[in-house]
């Protein structure tokens, strides 16, 4: 299959908790489609959902989203439809940490690109890989056909996703979409592990510590 043929649909969220949470909905959903030939976004489109619960104030902090914001919205059941609309089952879906994401929803058996992992393979030396280091590490901003207006608020659904996939436009001119396929289909090769008491040995980090106690070959 080529890459002209594909779709690559970026999508992000923002919810009421993290997937450990049992009761974490989401409460805005958006998508931005990036062209994998002319490198360009060719659509867009976001929404809130309303929740069945409350949003948590610690959450509240983060994206500043309200009750009175989503008191009106649809439910979420009826915006999955729109969330992939227009996308085939041999399209892409991205997100930014991709696990986050297919937790709420796993996309109807499409494949994921997750830029994270990604970029943790094709920018080792970036200070950080979370969504908003790597715009500025990067230069997003100063780069071409970049709207800055349309990458703000940060942590919201639409300005989200707009960072990634340009974060995604980058990594494409580095690394075919196999590639990225590739890589997101295994755990994340992360350049540092803690060890301090609250450290987790979930599938990243068991996967990295093989990956250099055998040497670095994969």
């Amino acid at each position: 299959m080529t890459n002209e043929m594909r779709r690559l649909r970026v999508i992000d969220y923002e919810t009421t908790g993290v997937p450990e949470d049992a009761v974490a909905e989401v409460i805005e959903l958006a998508y931005v489609d990036v062209d994998p030939v002319t490198l360009s976004i060719t659509d867009r489109w976001r929404s809130f959902a309303k929740p069945v619960g409350p949003i948590p104030p610690q959450v509240k902090a983060v994206h500043h989203i309200l009750e009175e914001d989503v008191a009106e919205a649809p439910a979420i059941d009826e915006l999955w439809p729109l969330l992939f609309q227009g996308c085939g089952q041999h399209d892409i879906l991205v997100a930014h940490n991709a696990s986050f994401e297919q937790h709420f929803h796993k996309g109807d058996q499409r494949a994921w690109i997750d830029t994270y992992k990604s970029a943790l393979v094709v920018w080792p030396d970036a200070p950080a890989h979370s969504n908003q280091v790597l715009r500025y590490w990067l230069n997003l901003d100063q780069c071409i056909g970049f709207d800055r207006n349309a990458a703000m608020p940060p942590h919201r659904a639409l300005p989200d996703a707009y960072v990634t996939a340009h974060i995604l436009i980058h990594l494409l001119q580095a690394m075919t979409i196999d590639e990225m396929l590739r890589i997101s289909a295994q755990p994340a090769l992360l350049r540092r592990i803690g060890f301090g008491n609250k450290a987790e040995f979930d599938a990243d980090v068991t996967a990295t510590a093989r990956y250099w106690l055998d040497g670095g070959n994969g």
